[in-house]
């Protein structure tokens, strides 16, 4: 997975438990595309001083997650969801009976809703 995407998710996961200014910068960087330029400017700091918020961001995300692996679960997860939704769909297709593939197709619906 791409460092962008995965910092990226970590943030959601774990954001709430960096620094405001951490969370804050990380966010701007991430998932608003800012520069490092543009988030010194409209902080009224170093272009340098950003560059390090944000490193010491991602550095206590990283540890977050090497401790408590959401992440890596909810990844994990989303897979065998996928999985199922896949052999639900073989099952769907394969028999005829109009009981068993409305089943199928509510049980699809709510594991989707999951993914």
């Amino acid at each position: 997975m791409e460092k962008n995407v995965k910092i990226s998710i970590l943030c959601q996961l774990y954001g709430k438990l960096l620094t405001e200014k951490q969370y804050e910068f990380i966010d701007d960087y991430y998932n608003n595309d800012l520069s490092l330029s543009e988030i010194a400017e409209n902080n009224a700091i170093t272009r340098q001083a950003v560059r390090d918020i944000i490193k010491k961001g991602e550095k206590k995300l990283f540890e977050y997650e090497e401790k408590l692996l959401f992440m890596k679960r909810m990844l994990n997860q989303e897979k065998k969801i996928e999985k199922v939704l896949l052999e639900l769909t073989k099952i769907q297709k394969d028999y005829s009976d109009k009981e068993i593939a409305n089943v199928l197709e509510n049980v699809k619906k709510e594991l989707s809703y999951l993914v």
